[in-house]
């Protein structure tokens, strides 16, 4: 018979005097401890929310990995490169990638007769991944971009819809800029809102022809191509894979031109550092929240062992030690923890599948790219938040039991 569990036990459930072992201070501790438990849940769903998002729009815009031409600079006008079906077929049987596309892209000027913007069209070719739209699409379809045909469908964003007032189904005039100033028609078959603003204010998506026609390329010339992995946690490796096995061995497309490969990291550093940023954040929020939770209980352990001085003595002259008496009060702490832990979950978790469902909090999608704040709650997040909670709790726990040591039966028995 476990002799301490029996005693906490009766202490804490069904304690003869009528008493349980939670007085005011205790439940002010147990609340503690569902309320940094719950905060904790929200800010782990959030942190990795946001991330998670902001991850896959940008990824959306720009996949994993693209190569470009190594003399291409900062802009849109990218220097071309020349595409073989051996090359693609490389790139669709290596290692980690799971698709392969090509693009090309061309700044311009969309033009009302109100009003004007610019934008950059992004043609793609009948191999496009158009999953990222398919999912942010507000009317409308998706263009159908096939081989033989050169189609002047386009899907343009929201952002700019509204800002120039073009509807699903209008045609719009778009002018391009090189030797001389050139104009396209297209044809608006529908209209996405990703809430990414920084490239929802610049993209339209066409077919990949009309890039080429308007730049004068031939049939296998392309602004890059695009990659997407398995696994994104192998981004970079795959990134330096890639080069090693293209760039650095010296492999060049038919016109001389060397390959140029970059990750969605190296596109977009600043983005991707202000994520990795954010890890800290939710650091110090597990810190601070376990910190307080952990003080509160401790006080309300150390309560409990002062109400029980005079049972510590009895215990002690029947002749139990220190270590068995300990073990009842942290049977006891873990009775207080687990009921406060039960209460965080039920608040943390409401509130996380609440904003997820209902979209309570929104943003300001100019400033955090989200037009609410992001719920990504996961089984595996709510267990480790939970054990690592627990954890912490009953190790701290074992501070203030040291106390036991000091009680002398003689003195305490008739301590009042």
């Amino acid at each position: 018979m476990n002799l301490p569990y029996f005693i906490a036990r009766k202490i804490h459930f069904n304690a003869e005097d009528g008493k349980k072992a939670t007085p005011p201070a205790v439940r002010i501790a147990m609340a503690g401890i569902a309320l940094g438990l719950a905060v904790m849940l929200v800010s782990v769903s959030i942190i990795v929310g946001f991330k998670k998002e902001v991850r896959e729009k940008v990824i959306g815009f720009g996949s994993h990995i693209q190569i470009t031409n190594f003399d291409s600079n900062a802009s849109f006008e990218y220097t071309p490169i020349a595409v073989s079906d051996s090359l693609l077929s490389r790139l669709s049987f290596f290692p980690g990638i799971h698709h392969v596309e090509t693009f090309a892209t061309k700044p311009g000027l969309v033009k009302t007769d109100a009003d004007f913007e610019g934008i950059v069209v992004k043609g793609v070719g009948e191999d496009y991944d158009w999953s990222f739209f398919e999912k942010h699409l507000k009317e409308g379809e998706i263009p159908v971009i096939n081989r033989e045909q050169r189609s002047t469908d386009v899907i343009i964003s929201y952002y700019i819809a509204n800002r120039l007032g073009i509807q699903l189904g209008d045609d719009i005039l778009t002018y391009f800029v090189q030797d001389e100033v050139r104009a396209r028609r297209f044809h608006v078959v529908g209209i996405y809102d990703s809430g990414y603003l920084e490239y929802d204010k610049l993209f339209i998506i066409g077919d990949i022809k009309q890039i080429r026609r308007l730049n004068g390329w031939e049939d296998d010339l392309i602004s890059g191509i695009e990659l997407l992995v398995e696994d994104y946690n192998r981004v970079d490796e795959i990134s330096e894979q890639l080069f090693y096995d293209l760039s650095a061995s010296g492999i060049k497309d038919r016109l001389g031109n060397t390959y140029y490969i970059r990750s969605i990291k190296d596109l977009n550093p600043m983005i991707f550092n202000w994520l990795e940023a954010l890890d800290i954040n939710v650091v110090l929020i597990l810190v601070l929240m376990m910190a307080v939770s952990g003080f509160t209980m401790i006080s309300g352990l150390l309560i409990i062992i002062l109400e029980r001085i005079n049972m510590i003595g009895i215990l002690k002259a029947l002749g139990q030690n220190n270590t068995e008496i300990r073990k009842i009060f942290l049977y006891i702490s873990f009775f207080l923890i687990g009921k406060g832990m039960i209460w965080g979950n039920v608040i943390g978790v409401g509130v996380c599948l609440i904003q997820s469902y209902f979209k309570v909090f929104t943003l300001d999608p100019a400033t955090y790219y989200l037009d609410a704040v992001p719920i990504d709650l996961s089984l595996l997040n709510v267990v480790l938040v939970n054990l690592g909670a627990l954890t912490a709790s009953m190790l701290m726990m074992l501070g203030p039991t040291w106390m036991i040591a000091k009680v002398e039966p003689a003195r305490s028995i008739r301590f009042d």
